[in-house]
């Protein structure tokens, strides 16, 4: 993972620019390219499904035991699944402050992210990263890289096919895709308000949402600039404190 992540976060919330990937050797270019516009949602299952294995082999998974493991698992009590997608959690022992989610149910939360926020902000953070699943956002994050690995050498094959034909280096690449994938202005409110919505459905408090972003803001700086196309964090707080008193 990128060492910039924490000046990432002050701007994007849990996005970092999108890095062309050396995927390793694959077949067939035009193939690829074609394949990186129609991966079904089957193709992004299976892929996410083969990376996490990957991305928990590369990390440090924190054991059911440890200290951070119980946190998380007595916070998301009872979130066994959202919109049909089954959940899975883990903590990856780390100081980043970062968290992502990927379309297999996979969610992530990195030790640093926790110690910097409370449970209602976590919440929010994990909301706003499966909003970026459900809204299609990693998908396409998933498509780029895809594509970027047809500007190299391709990768035949099919429907699940496809996972099963990438090697551990190129899933670890398409994981890395969503995990740093640097989401539009748009995508990312709409994420945040999806994380709203995420709150308010799993009962949990809907003020971790402007809490986290305000947090951002008070330990990274309120600049919108470090991402350029990006709001500023306290902006998106105001903007959620609205969304919320409509509600």
């Amino acid at each position: 993972m990128k060492k910039f992540a924490l000046t990432a976060l002050a701007a994007a919330c849990f996005a970092a620019p999108v890095h062309a990937f050396d995927l390793g050797s694959m077949i067939s270019a035009g193939t690829d390219l074609v394949k990186s516009a129609t991966l079904s949602d089957a193709d992004v299952k299976a892929m996410a499904a083969e990376s996490r294995v990957v991305m928990d082999k590369q990390n440090k998974v924190a054991p059911a035991s440890n200290a951070y493991s119980k946190r998380l698992t007595k916070m998301v009590k009872g979130l066994d699944s959202e919109d049909g997608t089954k959940l899975n959690f883990k903590v990856y022992l780390t100081k980043e402050v970062n968290a992502f989610a990927m379309a297999d149910g996979t969610v992530r939360v990195y030790s640093g992210l926790m110690d910097k926020m409370n449970d209602d902000e976590v919440r929010f953070v994990i909301g706003h990263e499966i909003g970026h699943v459900k809204l299609g956002h990693t998908k396409k994050a998933m498509q780029l890289a895809y594509a970027t690995s047809a500007a190299r050498k391709g990768a035949a094959g099919s429907g699940n096919a496809v996972a099963a034909n990438l090697s551990e280096s190129e899933l670890g690449g398409f994981a890395e895709a969503v995990v740093n994938a640097q989401f539009s202005q748009s995508q990312e409110s709409d994420a945040d308000a999806y994380s709203v919505g995420f709150l308010k459905r799993h009962n949990y408090n809907v003020q971790g949402g402007p809490a986290a972003l305000r947090k951002l803001a008070e330990l990274y700086g309120n600049d919108s600039s470090l991402l350029g196309s990006h709001p500023a964090p306290g902006d998106r707080a105001v903007k959620l404190e609205k969304q919320i008193q409509s509600m």
